[in-house]
């Protein structure tokens, strides 16, 4: 997407630019000085890639103008922009901008031209989802292998499909399998950010994504996984790694379970040898003793 760029109130522009590609979706971690994009008709007529562009500040305001709109947004919030139509930008500080070919979106995801510069919350319903999704790919890329980045690809492209059907109110237009994936993406994050909520469970996952128990297992079954052994699983590996954790040595065990969903120290117990094969409190010891053997192939 051929743009021009100019630096604001000083003739020393300083920013860095990172990025990684997910199959046909771009994700960038950028941070810049006070700039000015802009991206004309003239460099339209030269190259067009029929993109879209979703920017997420992290810091700092971003003034974007596009579609006869001006709009700033804040982080927290998101805003769409057009490869196909003249814009320009003012920005300071950093942001996460996610980008893939318009086609690639369900039919009625296609008609986002009302969306273009609009303010698109990304601190609830599907956005917060999608603002997650990013935190994590940005914060573990390096740790992907090429059929992971393929693989999150496709979930950030469903995700942001669902995004922008949700505003369009064409939520029933996205196709029934992007809808499951981005349903186990949204769940699979509420799983991973309750973890510490003794009300997640089974039953309560379900509730809060308002289908059944039965439907919830399908999703996972689908994708390989149980429900109950991932919040198993998720629960005592924070576990195991605040056990290994010098800055932790003065935390109680009981108070380590509690925080990781695991009220009942006797249950917490019983969990963790049958997972790891000794005891907290042995564990601990050997970890703190001799931090190598702490380290699991899960670190």
């Amino acid at each position: 997407m051929p743009k021009t760029f100019r630096a604001v109130d000083s003739d020393v522009f300083r920013g860095w630019f990172d990025e990684m590609a997910l199959g046909p979706v771009q994700v960038s971690s950028v941070a810049y000085s006070s700039i000015v994009t802009s991206r004309t008709p003239k460099s339209i007529r030269v190259s067009d890639p029929e993109i879209l562009q979703i920017v997420m500040p992290r810091s700092g305001p971003h003034v974007i103008e596009q579609n006869g709109r001006s709009t700033s947004v804040e982080p927290g919030e998101m805003v769409l922009l057009s490869s196909s139509r003249p814009f320009q930008s003012y920005a300071i500080g950093e942001a996460t901008l996610m980008q893939f070919p318009i086609a690639l979106l369900p039919a009625g995801a296609r008609h986002v031209d009302q969306l273009v510069a609009c303010r698109l919350p990304g601190d609830k319903e599907m956005g917060q989802f999608l603002v997650d999704y990013l935190a994590r790919v940005t914060d573990n890329y390096m740790h992907y292998t090429p059929a992971d980045m393929a693989r999150l690809g496709t979930i950030g492209l469903d995700l942001a499909a669902a995004v922008l059907a949700h505003h369009l109110e064409r939520e029933d237009e996205v196709p029934a399998d992007s809808r499951q994936r981005a349903l186990y993406a949204r769940v699979t994050s509420f799983i991973e950010n309750h973890l510490g909520d003794p009300m997640c469970t089974v039953d309560g996952v379900a509730a809060a994504h308002h289908i059944s128990v039965r439907s919830l297992h399908r999703l996972f079954q689908a994708h390989g996984a149980s429900v109950r052994a991932s919040i198993r699983e998720q629960r005592l590996e924070r576990c195991r790694r605040d056990l290994s954790d010098p800055a932790q040595r003065h935390v109680p065990i009981r108070a380590i379970a509690a925080r990781w969903g695991y009220p009942r120290p006797a249950d917490f117990t019983r969990a963790f040898r049958a997972a790891y094969g000794v005891a907290p409190v042995d564990y601990r010891h050997q970890a703190l003793q001799c931090p190598s053997a702490g380290k699991t192939s899960h670190d």
